[in-house]
């Protein structure tokens, strides 16, 4: 037994007001059983990494009054609350004794505080039969217990009363009273047994009715176990029927254009924020667009006039793509990685129990990650910096906006395929990428926030421009699918005009978490704003959607100026190409009010803007990296000790070493965490001396206020060049 002083915050019982102490806690399969302290009080049992987080941040509560308390082996207890189940262990069978007695006793007293605070009239879930018993069972348990209260108050004056009468027995002097008193000490000794045998007899009813309570309650336990466990079974059937028929329309999407009308008739009510797919066809684009070479450039007339084609696409060009882009075929750099190995690995395992959480922190094993930071996912965005070069060039500001949203599309090209997760930047962490003798542009990342995760990235080009952008990456993982919302602006300079560019990135999705083949999509508007002419493009992402006809993953824009005429139109899909199409007449569509009248566009034929690179040879084994991405982890002597070409455990996953490469990744976590703590206490300290503490400041980038929209935002503040030229390092933190 363990000193009661070591688990309550009072010395008495378990029955305490505040039962607290030490509990080992499952967080996951890596870390196995980590000692949390626990607090239960008020019907809430709260858990803290230490006992002086108690005052400024709590782990995790769990409501008591609609918790399941089971007894697993010795020394163990498992919590189920609001579908997730917290795995608990005590030191000692003693230990857990008391704790299981205290969670059983605050759980009754939170019940019972429910009870009396529920409304009469508010209908439940339980049933009124359901109800009724149970308040009849407990107005008989408490009528027990008043009888149990009075035989306890009898007890106590009747053996008042036997005690004085053996007082005055042996006060008796004279032998002829004696007869009298000793009469008397035997009524009050008789009322005494007979009164015991009434506690005693109300004792044995009381525990035989709290028997026979408890053995219906198990009983309606079970069968709410069992209900949902079946519950469980079917939504897990529904999913891989879901998935099924997936497939089936991917394979037939045709066969299945039937059932569309009897879609859109499904009431809007019925979707919610967590809706999977999304019914593309109500959100249509607020335009359409002819050529004017079919039409020689007349313009529609009348409602009854075929406007449904969409906007007008890029593929039947033929050889009109004399503008296309060329593959950047890496110069003296490798082509291939290690394969994949197959490991076996439930994701739904891991994540059920993290639901809502924000995905940088949930402890994920590198099965589930690429062999890439964050950093380089970031730099790889300039794999079409062709596009930048081509736009430095370009004399006309509306045509140079055209090729800069065709490179905000081509970023996303490298997702179609790639659902594992990058690697977590370490604070300080760093990424360079020198393409200058091919490509002409140096570029530079920093991870300069770990919660929130953020990194700033900037890339210099001697072809004419610059780009830069400070990206915090949210996420939310919603059960069955996982949504990333990159926060954060991207700028884009060029040289000659000045004219300055300035968007952000939309969200990408991730589907068929529970089951099913992981696929990502990417939904949402760009708005790419030039600062100096006021021109501005629209950039919409469309959802994919079983019952849009349109292709999916298309992406569609308008270029319009400060008077928000349009003179460009941008068509596409985000995994394959873009085109633009010169508008030489607009016009007022037919149909309902104003505000949904679609403006009819006649265009010039389009042109290619942009066109994917095709994958290396062999990629589905290679986590399917771009030519670029087969580089960015390559080895290269000369880079910071933060670069994330040296991160042991990145290294080891690429190679194929996936279990070393976890106890590496569990071992930087771990150091992460008490740099974390170190910093903490530093910034404690300088904040009590009142100076500014500067251990927590970026290397590379310092946060500077934007002139024109006064967001702050993380700059490059020069000298990374300059250090690796001389190679003095000494600047930099040890994070490996």
């Amino acid at each position: 037994m363990c000193d009661p002083a070591k688990t309550l915050s009072s010395p008495n019982s378990p029955r305490s007001d505040a039962y607290r102490g030490w509990l080992f806690k499952w967080t996951n399969y890596l870390k196995g059983y980590q000692r949390r302290w626990f607090v239960l009080s008020n019907g809430l049992l709260s858990y803290y990494r230490t006992q002086a987080e108690m005052a400024h941040t709590c782990r995790g509560t769990i409501q008591l009054a609609t918790a399941l308390i089971e007894v697993g082996d010795p020394c163990h207890l498992v919590l189920n609350s609001g579908g997730r189940s917290y795995y608990l262990k005590a030191s000692s069978e003693g230990e857990c004794q008391r704790w299981i007695a205290a969670l059983q006793l605050a759980k009754a007293n939170a019940i019972h505080m429910l009870h009396q605070s529920d409304d009469s009239g508010d209908e439940g879930p339980v049933s009124q039969t359901d109800r009724t018993l149970a308040q009849g069972a407990l107005k008989t348990l408490a009528s027990k217990l008043d009888d149990l209260g009075t035989c306890n108050e009898l007890i106590g004056k009747h053996g008042v009363a036997l005690q004085r009468s053996l007082s005055e027995l042996e006060e008796l002097q004279a032998p002829n009273d004696s007869g009298d008193k000793v009469k008397a000490v035997n009524e009050r000794a008789t009322l005494f047994r007979i009164t015991c045998n009434a506690m005693v007899n109300a004792c044995r009813d009381f525990l035989e009715l709290a028997e026979l309570q408890s053995r219906r309650w198990q009983r309606a336990l079970q069968y709410e176990r069992e209900q949902r466990h079946h519950l469980e079974e079917t939504i897990e059937q529904l999913a891989k029927q879901h998935n099924s028929l997936e497939r089936a329309w991917r394979e037939s999407p045709n066969t299945h254009t039937g059932g569309v009308k009897q879609s859109e008739e499904v009431d809007a009510s019925d979707e919610d924020e967590d809706t999977e797919f999304f019914d593309a066809m109500e959100d249509s684009p607020a335009f359409i667009t002819v050529t004017a070479a079919d039409h020689n450039h007349r313009r529609p007339s009348g409602c009854n006039q075929n406007m449904s084609g969409g906007l007008v696409s890029a593929w039947n060009q033929g050889e009109n793509n004399s503008d296309s882009n060329h593959v950047q075929m890496p110069k003296g750099h490798r082509n291939r990685i290690p394969d994949k190995p197959n490991y076996s690995l439930n994701l739904w395992s891991i994540m059920k129990n993290c639901i809502g959480k924000e995905l940088s922190k949930i402890p994920m094993p590198v099965n589930f990650n690429e062999p890439l930071s964050m950093l380089q996912r970031l730099t790889e965005d300039l794999e079409y910096s062709e596009l930048l070069d081509r736009a430095a060039q370009c004399t006309s500001s509306q045509e140079q906006l055209c090729l800069v949203a065709a490179f905000s599309v081509s970023s996303y090209s490298t997702t179609v395929h790639r659902t594992a997760k990058p690697f977590n930047p370490l604070l300080g962490e760093t990424y360079e990428l020198d393409r200058l003798e091919e490509y002409g542009y140096r570029s530079v990342c920093e991870q300069v926030s770990h919660h929130p995760p953020a990194a700033a990235h900037y890339v210099t080009s001697q072809r004419g421009w610059s780009l830069w952008q400070d990206i915090t990456i949210d996420s939310k993982f919603r059960g069955k699918y996982l949504s990333i919302m990159p926060l954060g602006s991207i700028h884009l300079q060029f040289h000659s005009s000045g004219n300055h560019y300035v968007w952000s990135k939309v969200t990408s999705t991730v589907h068929n978490i529970i089951v099913g083949k992981l696929w990502i999509d990417q939904s949402g508007d760009i708005k790419i704003f030039n600062r100096r002419t006021k021109d501005t493009c629209h950039l919409k992402f469309s959802p994919y959607s079983y019952f849009s006809r349109d292709v999916p993953r298309k992406v569609t824009g308008v270029v319009m100026d400060i008077e928000d005429k349009a003179h460009y139109i941008l068509s596409g899909t985000w995994d394959d190409k873009m085109e633009y199409a010169k508008i030489v007449e607009s016009n007022r569509g037919c149909g309902g009010t104003d505000t949904k009248q679609k403006t009819v566009y006649q265009t010039l034929p389009p042109k290619l803007l942009w066109k994917k690179y095709p994958l290396p040879e062999n990629a589905e084994n290679m986590h399917y990296f771009s030519s670029l991405a087969l580089t960015l982890n390559e080895s290269e002597e000369g880079v910071a000790p933060t670069d994330s070409r040296l991160r042991p455990d990145q290294r080891l996953m690429e190679a194929g070493l996936w279990d070393e490469a976890n106890t590496q990744k569990q071992r930087l976590e771990e150091r992460q965490r008490h740099d974390r703590r170190r910093r903490e206490a530093q910034a404690a300290l300088a904040l009590g001396e009142g100076r500014e503490d500067e251990s927590c400041l970026p290397l590379w980038f310092e946060k500077r206020s934007d002139p024109e929209s006064g967001e702050s935002s993380y700059v490059y503040r020069g000298g990374y060049w300059e250090c690796k030229e001389s190679q003095d390092w000494s600047q930099c933190p040890r994070i490996f």
